[in-house]
This record gives C-alpha cells, structure tokens and sequence, in this order.
C-alpha cells in the first residue's frame, strides 16, 4: 500500500508542477481541454482523483497467508465447455452416420454419427466400441465426452440406451 501512495503523491506532484508553469496547452493535451479555463487547484484537485480511480481498480495482490490458506493465487473460474449447458446426458435422433479421420499420429477411422439433440443443435457424436448397428432416425443418448484425436467431436453415445444395443460378445 504504501508504494501506491507514493505513486499516487508523485502523479499529483507532476500534475501541480505542470500546471503552475502557466502551460494550458500541456494541461488540455495531458487531459482533454477542460482544465485549460479551470484554476490550479481544481486542476490538481481532478489529477488526483483519476490518479486514485486507476489505483483503486488495480487488485491488491493476496498476503501470503491468504494465499496459504486458499492453497495458491486467486483464479478466475472458467465457463463450462459443457455443450449440453451443464445437462449431464441428452436424447438425440441420429440423422447421418460418418467415418471420420483423426489427427496426425493416429490413422484407425472413428466411427461417428451427426445426432439432432433434443435441444435442437446438431453436433457430431463418437459411437465407442467395436461395431454398431445405428441407422437414420434412430435414437442414441449422448454423454459429454470429447474425441481427442477428431476434431470437432464433443459427445459421445452412450452403448445399451435406447436403440444402440451394448457391444456384442466376441469369441
């Protein structure tokens, strides 16, 4: 705190001294034309109140004792990347089904569906698992989940709900 005060007593202290130069110009230039009529002290009077208005939106940094007991700095918290807008799981009506290609190191075609949600949105959807029997106008029940390999991929669908049976036993 006490380097903000000082800081703030040496913006004013520049603010009288180029004021009592008798220099309007250097005034109205520094602070738009307002102060080039006004007397001195209103001129200092005002530098000092914006000078404390910017220091006063500057966030005081936390002690070190808050910050032990808050385990670390302040963060802001992020928005929800959550594409259901927090719903955890939504119907959909699969429209298409796609293969899709991932990114560079990886090459196994992801095998994809484009769903209407209930919400209304289209969006592209991973169907987990070895083989699937979705066709158009099925109904799938899609999770958040993103595919890291497949752009564009943020659900998945969720296997033995409504018409996407489980993954069928292998011998």
């Amino acid at each position: 705190m006490n380097i903000l005060s000082r800081s703030a007593i040496n913006i004013a202290r520049a603010c009288i001294a180029s004021s009592t130069q008798g220099s309007a110009s250097s005034l109205a230039k520094f602070y738009g034309n307002n102060y080039s009529q006004g007397n001195i002290l209103n001129a200092a009077r005002t530098c000092v109140n914006t000078a404390l208005q910017g220091l006063g939106q500057i966030r005081l940094g936390s002690s070190l004792w808050q910050m032990l007991r808050r385990n670390g700095p302040h963060k802001k918290h992020k928005p929800s990347k959550n594409p259901f807008n927090g719903q955890p799981f939504m119907k959909g009506v699969v429209l298409k089904t796609i293969i899709k290609k991932p990114k560079k190191p990886n090459s196994a075609n992801r095998k994809c569906v484009i769903v209407r949600l209930s919400s209304g949105r289209e969006m592209t959807a991973y169907v987990p698992g070895i083989g699937h029997n979705l066709q158009e106008h099925n109904i799938v029940l899609c999770r958040v989940g993103r595919l890291r390999d497949v752009p564009g991929v943020k659900i998945k669908c969720v296997r033995g709900k409504y018409d996407l049976p489980h993954v069928a036993k292998r011998e």
